[in-house]
This record gives structure tokens, sequence and C-alpha cells, in this order.
């Protein structure tokens, strides 16, 4: 498993790409996180428009396993969510660098305790 370095990562599995000219970064989950799920079936996302705050929840992802709360990497407007994956949530599971982002979101305020793609491989490692 690899994670992308030059996204950054939360301690709840959420990936953060950097933003881009207009201050917006796109959100989803790791690899690690789609596997431990399991095969998603449904994806709630937040409501474009809404604001979202780092560290909170603002979604879930049903699974065949189980329910998991969706956490803000950051604090923002929601811009944007991927159709895609509310039509079909299996892209988290088959691509969730690429076609399975979640959502995208006006940065308010730079994070400051995001992992790095190594240190959040080696917090899931041990």
């Amino acid at each position: 498993m690899s994670n992308p370095q030059h996204l950054r990562y939360s301690k709840e599995h959420e990936w953060l790409s950097p933003a881009d000219a207009d201050g917006v970064a796109t959100v989803g989950i790791t690899e690690f996180a789609a596997n431990a799920l399991g095969d998603v079936v449904y994806a709630q996302l937040p409501d474009v428009g809404s604001t979202v705050t780092a560290g909170e929840t603002c979604g879930e992802l049903e699974s065949t396993k189980s329910v998991s709360d969706l956490y803000s990497p950051v604090t923002g407007e929601v811009t944007e969510i991927n159709q895609d994956v509310v039509d079909d949530p299996s892209l988290v599971n088959s691509a969730p660098f690429e076609d399975g982002w979640l959502f995208k979101v006006r940065v308010a305020e730079e994070p400051t305790d995001l992992l790095t793609a190594d240190e959040y491989t080696a917090q899931n490692e041990g």
C-alpha cells in the first residue's frame, strides 16, 4: 500500500490534497481505511455550501461490515461533492486516491496537525 507523497493525512484516515489557486482542496479516505471498511455500499457526504470543521464528523460511509463516520481534515466550506461516489460508492474501494475522492472544500485555515505520507504509513504499520 502506497500513500501518495503530495497528500496530507489525518489520524482518522482521511487525505487532503494541496489547495489549488482558489484555496480549494480535495478530501478522500485512504486505501488503508477503504480496505478496513470492506465494500463501501453507501456514502453520505456533506452538503455543498455547508461548513465543515477540522476533526469533526461531516458524513459517513457504510460498508458491508460497518458504518464509519467521515471526519473533515480541515475547516472550510464544501464547494463540491463527488456525485460519482454517491451513485457508485465502490469507487472508494477501487480508487480511493483517484475517482473515489469524496468532497472539495475551500480551506478556511491551513491544518497544522496532518501527517505526511511517511508518518501516516508508520502510524498504521504499528
